[in-house]
């Protein structure tokens, strides 16, 4: 019974998740590269790559919809103006995901997350 707009539930409620996927979102375009479990980059691929489409467009609109996402200012002027532009003739595939190896803690998987 899989769903295609169904994603990973990370073990946290629907609002702690969102307030999860925006706060990695705006870390990974402050620092174009971020270390994560797998799992949690898979979701954060999705979620950023979708916010990379939308500041695409430029427009005021754009901007207004990633804001809703993006709180920091200055992370949100440098998606506008450095990382949106380098796309322009991407169609998607903005990110990549590389398996670093296993957290001694717990055992879990742990991947880098970086802006290609």
């Amino acid at each position: 019974m899989s769903r295609d707009r169904e994603g990973r539930k990370l073990s946290r409620s629907s609002s702690h998740r969102i307030s999860l996927l925006r706060n990695q979102a705006t870390s990974l375009f402050k620092y174009e590269r971020i270390k994560t479990t797998l799992a949690k980059a898979k979701e954060l691929r999705k979620f950023a790559e979708n916010l990379i489409t939308i500041a695409k467009r430029g427009d005021l609109s754009a901007r207004r919809e990633v804001a809703r996402h993006i709180k920091d200012k200055g992370v949100l002027k440098k998606l506008f103006g450095e990382i949106a532009p380098r796309y322009k003739d991407r169609n998607g595939g903005y990110t990549r995901i590389i398996r670093i190896g296993y957290r001694t803690g717990d055992g879990a998987l742990i991947s880098l997350i970086e802006l290609v």
